[in-house]
C-alpha cells in the first residue's frame, strides 16, 4: 500500500519474487503480477527493501518533513543510533558537525536512551521467576509478536526502546522541540507512530536517507572537522547495535552456560525461537532478541562493509569514547531522570489468516499440475519454500497461480503448441481459400468467352445442318476465334503468374525499357494527358529479365492511364533514380486512387476494380511475382481522389544476390 511504511513501485517490479522469499510473515501479495505489500500484515522489518535488485520497494520517507518543516521552522534535535559508525566508517566522528550544518540545534546519541532503560531491564530479569521475558528494543520483533504470536504479547518486556526513551528524556528536559531519530532501522518509522509511544519522536530517518539529504544540501562530510555529540553522553548503551549488546549494558550474565539467558539474532532464528516459546519448549528467563543480525545489519545501514567490518567500526568508536565521559555526571543524569516514564504496553492485533483445508490445498496443487508428491518440485521460484506453502498462500489470497514457474512454462508450451496447430490450420485454410478464389476467378474469366464461342458455334452448326448458306458468317467465325484467343490469353497469363521457371538475365538499361514503353503510349495518348519522364541514373545498367520487367512496367503504366480516364487532371510521371545498390522506379498518376479496403487486395489474383471485360485481375499479381523473382519489391501508396504512386525497387546485380533472400511487399495508404 502506498501509505504503508513499505510499499511497491509497480512499474519497477519484475516478478522475481525475491521479496516474497524474504518476507517472514507473508505480508506481500501478488496482484496482477505485482508484489504488493499488505500494510496491516507488514512488520516493517525492511528485508524486502534489502533484497530487491530493481529498487521496486520504497519506504515512507520523512526527509521533506524534517528539512522543510522542522529544520526550517522549529527547534529540532537529532538523536543518532549507535550503529552510525558502521554506516559512516571513515567519517563517523564528523557526523555531528554534518548534522549541525543541516540545521539541527542539538545532536546527541540515542545510546543514552539505552543507558536509561538498561537498569529497568535488569530489574525485570532479577524479579521475574515465572515466565520468559522477551526484550523489546527492536520494533520488528514486537510487531511480529503482536500480529503473529499474540499469545506471547504478555512476555514482551513492557519497556520502551532506547529511541523512545531518548525522545521522552529530551522532551522532558526541553520545551517546544522536535526530535528526529536517525538510524539503520526501517521499523523505527512504524514505532514512533505507534499509539503506545506517540509524541516521543517526531520523525525517523535511515542513514541512507540522511546521506541523500546531505548530498542535496551540498554538505561534504569529508571536509568537516571532527566533533563530539552534545550531552547527555552515553556509556555502554553504545553497544546496543551489537548482538548481545543489551545484556552487556544491563550487566546480565551472557555466558554460554547460562541457561536462563538466550541471545537470538536473524530472521530465521527469530521465527524458530518464538515458535518454541509459544509451544512451551523454552524455559529460559530472558531472551535478548534482534530481528537483524544486530542493528549494524539493519536495512538502512547503507554500507559496503561486511558484517565483521561493521562490527569492528562500532567497537572502535566505543573504545575511543567510552572512557571520555565523566562517570559522575553520567550517573547524575540517570538519577535526575529516575522518575521518567519508560514503560509501555503492547496490544495483540492478530493478522493470521484462516488455514485452507487439506481439500482446498490439494485442489490448488492440482490446478498447477501437482497431483502427487513427486510433482511438487519445491523449486522456490514462486518465492515460497515448498509447493505446499505456495498453495496455502493461494488459499489465503496471498499469491496467484501464475507465480509457479514450471506450471507457467507448461502453460506456455501448451499455448505455443495450440498456436502452432492453429497457424497450420489457418495456413491450410488460406491455401484452400486461395485455390477456391483462383478456381472461381478462372471460371468467371473463361465463362464469358466460352459462352460466346458455344453460342455462335451452336448457331453455325444448326445452319449447316439445315443446309443454309454460311458464306456470310465470316464475322461470326472471327468472333469465335477472337473469343478463343481470349481464352488462350487468360490461360497464358495464369501460367505466367503461377510459373516458377528461371529468369533470363541480361544487362539492360531500365531507362531504355521505359522509353520504349512510353514511346508506344504516346501514340494512344488521352485528350489532355501529360506524360513526364525523368531519369537520374544516366541510363544505369542492371541485371534482369528484360521481357518480364517490361511486362511489369506495361501493366503498371496501363493501370495508371486507365485510372485517369474520367479524371480532369491526367498526368503520368515516371521517375527513375538510384538508391544505393538498387534502382527505384516511381510511377505516379493523378487518377481516381484506390480505397484502403481495395489496397489490401491489389496483388490478389483475379481481383480487379475495372469494368467487366477490361481486365483479368492478374496484371499486378503477375507483376508482383516477377519482381519477387528479381529479388526486388513493389509498393503502392494511394489516396482516393488524388492518385496513386507505385514504387518498384530492383537490385543492380541480380546474379550476385543470394537466392535465399526474400523481399516483402508492402502497401501503404
Amino acid at each position: 500500500m502506498v501509505d504503508g511504511i513499505v510499499s511497491t513501485i509497480g512499474q519497477r517490479c519484475r516478478r522475481c519474487y525475491s521479496c516474497i522469499r524474504e518476507c517472514p510473515v507473508n505480508a506481500i501479495c501478488v496482484e496482477e503480477g505485482q508484489a504488493v505489500v499488505i500494510e496491516d500484515r507488514c512488520i516493517s522489518c525492511g528485508h524486502c527493501v534489502k533484497v530487491c535488485s530493481q529498487h521496486a520497494k520504497r519506504t515512507l520517507n520523512d526527509a521533506d518533513l524534517v528539512v522543510n518543516e522542522f529544520l526550517a521552522k522549529q527547534k529540532t534535535f537529532a538523536i543518532v543510533a549507535p550503529a552510525f559508525a558502521a554506516s559512516f566508517p571513515d567519517t563517523y566522528l564528523k557526523l555531528p558537525n554534518a548534522l549541525r550544518e543541516l540545521g539541527f540545534q542539538s545532536v546527541s546519541e540515542t545510546a543514552f536512551g539505552a543507558d536509561l532503560v538498561s537498569n529497568i531491564y535488569r530489574e525485570h530479569y532479577e524479579n521475574n521467576n515465572h515466565k520468559t521475558i522477551i526484550s523489546s528494543p527492536c520494533p520488528a520483533i514486537y510487531n511480529f509478536i503482536e500480529k503473529y504470536f499474540v499469545e506471547l504479547v504478555p512476555n514482551l518486556a513492557p519497556i520502551v526502546s532506547p529511541m523512545i526513551a531518548m525522545g521522552r528524556y529530551l522532551k522532558a528536559n526541553h520545551e517546544n522541540i522536535k526530535v528526529v531519530f536517525i538510524g539503520p532501522c526501517i521499523a523505527k518509522k512504524s514505532e514512533y507512530r505507534d499509539e503506545g509511544v506517540e509524541g516521543a519522536i517526531d520523525a525517523a530517518l535511515t542513514f541512507s536517507e540522511l546521506k541523500e539529504i546531505l548530498a542535496q544540501a551540498n554538505i561534504e562530510i569529508d571536509e568537516l572537522e571532527e566533533s563530539q555529540f552534545d550531552p547527555p553522553y552515553a556509556s555502554l548503551g553504545k553497544s546496543y547495535p551489537l548482538v548481545g549488546g543489551l545484556l552487556k549494558t544491563t550487566d546480565i550474565d551472557s555466558d554460554v552456560l547460562n541457561k536462563d539467558v538466550i541471545i537470538v539474532d536473524g530472521r530465521d532464528k527469530v521465527k524458530e525461537i518464538l515458535k518454541d516459546i509459544s509451544e512451551g519448549k523454552i524455559k529460559s528467563k530472558f531472551i535478548d532478541i534482534l530481528f537483524c543480525e544486530g542493528c549494524i545489519s539493519g536495512p538502512g545501514i547503507d554500507s559496503d562493509l561486511n558484517y565483521y567490518s561493521r562490527r569492528e567500526k562500532v567497537i572502535e568508536y566505543i573504545d575511543k569514547n567510552l572512557h571520555n565521559i565523566y562517570k559522575n555526571v553520567w550517573k547524575s543524569e540517570l538519577f535526575n531522570n529516575r522518575n521518567l516514564d519508560l514503560s509501555r504496553e503492547y496490544v495483540p492485533q492478530s493478522k493470521i489468516r484462516p488455514m485452507p483445508s487439506e481439500e482446498q490445498i490439494s485442489e490448488i496443487l492440482a490446478r498447477t499440475n501437482k497431483f502427487t508428491k513427486k510433482d511438487e518440485l519445491n523449486c522456490g521460484a514462486c518465492g515460497y519454500k515448498t509447493c505446499r506453502d505456495y498453495a496455502i498462500a493461494i488459499g489465503k489470497g496471498l499469491a496467484e497461480e501464475d507465480m509457479c514457474l514450471p506450471h507457467l512454462i507448461d502453460k506456455l508450451e501448451n499455448a505455443y503448441g495450440e498456436l502452432k496447430s492453429t497457424q497450420e490450420q489457418l495456413h491450410n485454410a488460406e491455401k484452400l481459400a486461395s485455390i477456391g478464389q483462383l478456381a472461381a476467378g478462372v471460371a468467371h474469366e473463361l465463362n464469358n468467352p466460352l459462352g460466346t464461342i458455344m453460342l455462335y458455334s451452336s448457331m453455325l452448326k444448326k445452319e449447316i445442318e439445315r443446309g443454309a448458306d454460311t458464306s456470310n458468317k465470316t464475322e461470326d467465325l472471327e468472333l469465335v476465334l477472337d473469343e478463343a484467343k481470349r481464352c488462350k490469353n487468360i490461360v497464358s497469363n495464369l501460367l505466367n503468374f503461377a510459373r516458377q521457371g528461371k529468369i533470363k538475365i541480361i544487362s539492360v538499361s531500365i531507362s531504355d525499357i521505359l522509353k520504349d514503353i512510353l514511346r508506344t503510349v504516346n501514340y494512344t495518348k488521352l485528350a489532355d494527358e501529360e506524360i513526364e519522364f525523368k531519369d537520374e541514373t544516366d541510363s544505369q545498367i542492371i541485371e534482369c529479365d528484360k521481357d518480364q520487367i517490361k511486362q511489369v512496367f506495361i501493366n503498371v503504366i496501363n493501370n495508371a492511364r486507365e485510372s485517369m480516364e474520367e479524371t480532369p487532371s491526367k498526368k503520368l510521371d515516371v521517375h527513375v533514380f538510384r538508391e544505393g545498390e538498387n534502382i527505384l522506379v516511381k510511377i505516379s498518376d493523378t487518377g481516381c486512387g484506390i480505397s484502403e479496403e481495395n489496397s489490401k487486395k491489389l496483388f490478389t489474383p483475379f481481383f480487379t476494380t475495372k469494368k467487366i471485360g477490361k481486365g483479368t485481375g492478374l496484371g499486378l499479381a503477375i507483376a508482383y511475382g516477377i519482381i519477387k523473382m528479381h529479388k526486388g519489391d513493389i509498393r503502392v501508396n494511394s489516396l482516393v481522389g488524388e492518385g496513386t504512386t507505385v514504387s518498384i525497387r530492383l537490385p543492380l546485380r541480380l546474379v550476385s544476390q543470394n537466392a535465399g533472400n526474400g523481399f516483402q511487399n508492402e502497401i501503404v495508404n
